[in-house]
């Protein structure tokens, strides 16, 4: 049986994208388009996505709209994990998870470091849990982003969420 076949049979989860940045626009946010395409191709569905500045309370917004929504498995970010000084998705996010997800920023860093090297240290790309939700916070760049989406997300995407909502069953 092909990973494909298995994906396809397998419950649809529903995400949501957020792009964090302060010159993405529709037009040019490839990052976000790749998420969605590859959640899209999975067989999940998208249930909103949005675009914001590197902005601590425009993040906060929009997430904690969405981690209200009881119908949403989780939510995956591009951007704003860099160390410059907008970058501020990780210091955003952090506090509210519940559980965090060590293992993702280590792996993202090493599979990264195949490909870009020693640059991959200046990855913040982490995950975590928050109540119920799966949060991925990805790097910006599409390389980045198709790598990550490709060799962690998707691969783990409904052993994470039935781990963290298998308790909602009993």
């Amino acid at each position: 049986m092909s990973d494909t076949h298995e994906l396809n049979t397998q419950k649809q989860l529903v995400f949501c994208v957020l792009t964090t940045s302060d010159t993405r626009t529709i037009s040019n946010d490839r990052g976000g388009w790749t998420v969605r395409q590859k959640l899209e191709k999975a067989g999940h569905k998208i249930f909103e996505t949005w675009i914001c500045q590197d902005d601590r309370m425009a993040i906060e917004s929009i997430v904690e709209k969405w981690l209200r929504n009881p119908d949403i498995h989780g939510i995956i970010t591009t951007g704003g994990t860099g160390i410059g000084f907008r970058d501020v998705t990780p210091e955003t996010l952090k506090p509210y998870f519940t559980k965090e997800i060590d293992g993702f920023g280590e792996l993202a860093r090493m599979i990264s470091y195949e490909d870009v090297g020693s640059k991959s240290l200046l990855s913040r790309a982490n995950a975590g849990v928050i109540k119920d939700k799966v949060v991925f916070m990805l790097p910006g760049s599409v390389k980045a982003v198709e790598l990550l989406m490709d060799k962690l997300v998707l691969p783990e995407l409904h052993h994470v969420v039935h781990e963290i909502t298998k308790h909602l069953d009993d």
